[in-house]
This record gives C-alpha cells, structure tokens and sequence, in this order.
C-alpha cells in the first residue's frame, strides 16, 4: 500500500480568516485555486462578495507560499499534492466554520468544490471550468494537449511543474491578448503540482480515485457550473460531461456559458462578469 503524504498543519492566515469568518456572523465564501495559481487570484473576487454582504475567504493548499515570487524562489513545496489531501484540508478549514459557506472553485479548484460539496458541506457552490472526475468521459485534444507539459513524462507525478508562457498561453491565456496573456502569466503564474493531473486522467481506470464525486448526495446543495467557451483546458464537453453528471441530483444544477472566455476568465480583464455570474447564482440561496 503506498504511504499516504502527511498533511501540514493548518497555516496562521487560515486559522486568521477562519476567525475573521466567525466574527463577522456572515455567511462564509470559500474560493478554492486551481493549478498554477495562488489564493492570491481571488483577490478582486473578494472584494466583490464581501460588498454584497459575504464574508470572503481565500485559503491555500497546504504549504502554498504568499507570493509569486516566493512560489517561483521555492517551486518544490507544491510537488506530492493529491488531489484527496488537499480535499481534507478544505474540510478542515470549513469543519472550523459557524455557518456551512458557500464554496467557489476554478479548475481542479472547481473539482474540489464539488468533492466538498458532495460531502454536504457547502450551501451553495459554483465550479468554473471543473477539472474531471470519474464518471466524465470526455478528452478533448485540446485538453491532452494543456496537460501535455505535466502527463508527456511520468515522474512528473512527484514533482513541481511550472509551464513556460507558451504553454501558458495556450491553456489558460488563448482568448486574450498576447500583451494580456503575458501580464497575466508574470502576475499569476507559478509551478503546480502534478499529481492532481495524473489522478484526474486515469479516474476512470482506477475505482479508488480520490478524483471523484459524491453528485447524487440530496445534502449537496445547489450547484452552478461555469465553462469558458473557448477553454483549452476544459473544453465545453467536459463542463456539459460535469453538468449532466451532477443532474443527477436532486437539488437546483444549472449550467452557464461564458462566451468567449479561456482558461483565464476568473484572472484576465473580464473577470467581473464570472464574479457576477456566480455572485447572482449564490444570492439566491444564501
């Protein structure tokens, strides 16, 4: 049986928000980070739901720096992070709440969403362009082709993997511009582990994937999911292969299009209309 990685404890800044949070008596947002992102992305997201009356949390994976720079000084701290270790750490960091939060994510963010959401934790939640789980069938050859830099060699699995701006522009910057997608990979951009992307593609072979989700749970609350149209990374097939797998549920699924939006839109200039999209979503039951 292969060891399972310890679990860091939990940060100062996520106890912090943990108790800010609590403080406010408002009802908690949670927005997870997806691959070669940092907490740091939800910044203007925050400021958004906190106005509407939220009270905005933005914890990290285990042992993710603060910076950019400190990400690009110390690339090894993301390497062996799984996909079900960072799924218990949210579940810690929301088990310490007073009031069950609404929960945001993007990419394997959005994926961890709906494990968290699966769990009955959260009131509401909103998956933009969810990496797959088992039980989604779809593999684009976009989609092969953005995880491409991590899955082309098999000891990536265990290692920190950063991508060059080529890569970079092709599976998260493609619907901007080139002088926006180069702005956007100095400001965001920073290594990622790889493991993530080694259990969500072989899910369907492996029926003790930690890449899954409970999506019949009548406790899992109502659910948005959010695909960017012309995303690389997670094409249409795969949110729409997302979607109808979660119809399965008996609670409120609903699916949104954004036009003309990459892999980018929760970071690039049209950032604010997803903000929207998912805070008119939450507001209706939270």
């Amino acid at each position: 049986m292969t060891a399972q990685p310890e679990h860091p404890p939990m940060h100062r800044s996520d106890t912090e928000q943990i108790d800010q949070a609590n403080a406010t008596g408002r009802t908690p947002v949670v927005f997870i980070h997806g691959l070669w992102l940092l907490p740091s992305s939800w910044d203007r997201w925050g400021s958004v739901f906190e106005a509407a009356g939220y009270a905005p949390m933005c914890p990290g994976w285990p042992d993710d720096p603060s910076t950019v720079a400190e990400a690009l000084a110390e690339p090894e701290v993301f390497a062996n992070k799984t996909v079900g270790q960072v799924a218990e750490h949210y579940t810690a960091i929301i088990g310490k709440l007073d009031k069950k939060p609404i929960v945001i994510g993007h990419s394997f963010g959005g994926l961890l969403t709906q494990i968290i959401a699966g769990h009955g934790l959260a009131a509401a939640a909103v998956a933009i362009d969810s990496a797959p789980f088992r039980g989604v069938l779809p593999l684009p050859i976009s989609a092969l082709r953005s995880a491409a830099p991590v899955l082309g060699n098999p000891a990536n699995r265990h290692r920190a993997i950063p991508l060059t701006f080529d890569q970079f522009r092709y599976a998260f910057a493609n619907a901007v511009s080139e002088g926006e997608a180069k702005e956007l990979f100095a400001t965001f951009a920073v290594p990622a582990s790889g493991a993530p992307i080694f259990q969500a593609a072989a899910a369907n072979l492996n029926p003790w994937t930690e890449a899954k989700v409970d999506s019949t749970n009548p406790d899992r609350g109502p659910l948005l999911v959010i695909s960017g149209e012309k995303d690389h990374t997670v094409p249409r097939a795969i949110s729409e292969a997302i979607y109808h797998r979660q119809q399965r549920n008996t609670g409120v699924t609903e699916f949104v299009e954004m036009p003309n939006r990459g892999h980018s839109l929760t970071i690039d200039t049209g950032w604010r209309e997803v903000a929207d999209t998912a805070l008119t979503f939450v507001k209706r039951f939270a």
